[in-house]
């Protein structure tokens, strides 16, 4: 009798674990490194204090601007990011524990129009490293979760290949004060790989 209730009662915790692992959202993540031959204040200025206008050194992004009152960069500012020209794809985001001493803040995603990430666990972490007077590290840390999920590992390739042309073309940006966008950048970033070669 005391060996069915201690199996009984495995059970019933074994039920309860799953239930619970299951109740908890995977969520995926990546980082993305890129040293960048400019200062970290140039860097800065664009990823951090210019963050309304990432459409200027993102390859993909059509247009952006600084909603909901916001008009500049800092804790709590949101933008909109439209990935196409009907505005149909885009995200709603929000900078949170910004910190521009340590060069960094957290990109809070809470809409994402046609776009398949669950925004209650998708952010990412910006961060601006110095190395010397003329180059830093910019380092972008992101988590997500998809919708479905089953997609969540089959997306990660294409989120980093994605912010790795972002990185590129803020040093792009920066170099040569250029606007970034998906008409310009497949020449840029050949240009780019033929002086790494």
């Amino acid at each position: 009798m005391q060996n069915l209730l201690n199996i009984s009662l495995i059970a019933i915790l074994t039920f309860i674990g799953f239930q619970e692992a299951f109740a908890q959202k995977k969520v995926q993540t990546f980082e993305v490194a890129k040293v960048i031959p400019h200062s970290a204040a140039k860097v800065w200025a664009v990823v951090g204090e210019d963050y309304g206008a990432i459409a200027n050194s993102h390859p993909l992004i059509v247009n952006s601007d600084y909603i909901n009152g916001t008009l500049k960069a800092g804790e709590g500012a949101e933008r909109v990011c439209h990935f196409n020209d009907k505005g149909t794809r885009y995200l709603h985001e929000r900078m949170v524990n910004f910190d521009p001493e340590n060069m960094t803040f957290i990109n809070q995603v809470f809409q994402a129009g046609k776009f398949p990430v669950d925004p209650e666990y998708t952010k990412a972490v910006y961060k601006v490293e110095p190395i010397d007077e003329n180059s830093c590290r910019f380092v972008f840390k992101m988590e997500y979760r998809t919708k479905p999920a089953m997609m969540g590992g089959m997306m990660k390739g294409r989120f980093k290949k994605l912010i790795n042309d972002y990185a590129l073309s803020i040093e792009h940006h920066i170099t040569t004060g250029e606007k970034v966008n998906k008409d310009n950048f497949k020449e840029i970033k050949k240009s780019y790989v033929a002086k790494e070669s």
